[in-house]
């Protein structure tokens, strides 16, 4: 009885903003968001490391292929290279979201990341003038670039997969 009663209420009333109910965001939209949050989230911890001497690799690794002066080196070049890569991190979001976006669990997280590190160390490196070939990196920088991305991969899978189980499990209730 009172249900109906605030059905009537709500149906007199006319329809100001606050009574609206905002749309909850895709999945698709999330996926892109926390791409580009985990993107610049870990490289500017990647660019904390790299201040810190964990590593030798910092995000403006990005920028090296590219002759645009000696400012890229420095503090501004890393900030625009955490933004660029927070705007590829979009792109690796998005692969995950089509392919993985099923799976639970962190191993497949896990995974993507340790891939994601090979496809930049390994089979990206001849772009990357500055960065010394894998074999010639020190462990330190190894083991600190591989800890970031298999963070990131988890960050970016779980988040991934929990926003997709969670938004079909609200569709089928």
């Amino acid at each position: 009885m009172a249900d109906k009663e605030e059905d009537k209420k709500k149906k007199d009333q006319p329809d100001l903003e606050q009574n609206k109910r905002e749309e909850p965001m895709s999945v698709m939209g999330k996926s892109i968001v926390t791409g580009f949050i985990g993107g610049v989230f870990w490289s500017a911890l990647a660019y904390l490391a790299y201040i810190l001497n964990f590593t030798e690799v910092s995000p403006n690794l990005i920028l090296q292929p590219f002759a645009l002066g000696n400012w890229k080196d420095g503090v501004v070049g890393n900030m625009i290279s955490i933004i660029i890569i927070g705007l590829i991190s979009i792109g690796a979001a998005l692969v995950y979201y089509a392919i993985l976006r099923r799976f639970d669990g962190i191993w497949l997280g896990l995974t993507y990341g340790v891939a994601l590190w090979a496809l930049v160390f390994f089979v990206l490196n001849p772009i990357f003038p500055n960065v010394e070939t894998v074999l010639e990196l020190s462990r330190g920088t190894i083991v600190t670039t591989i800890c970031l991305y298999i963070l990131y991969g988890v960050f970016i899978g779980y988040s991934i997969s929990f926003d997709y189980k969670e938004f079909n499990t609200r569709l089928e209730s």
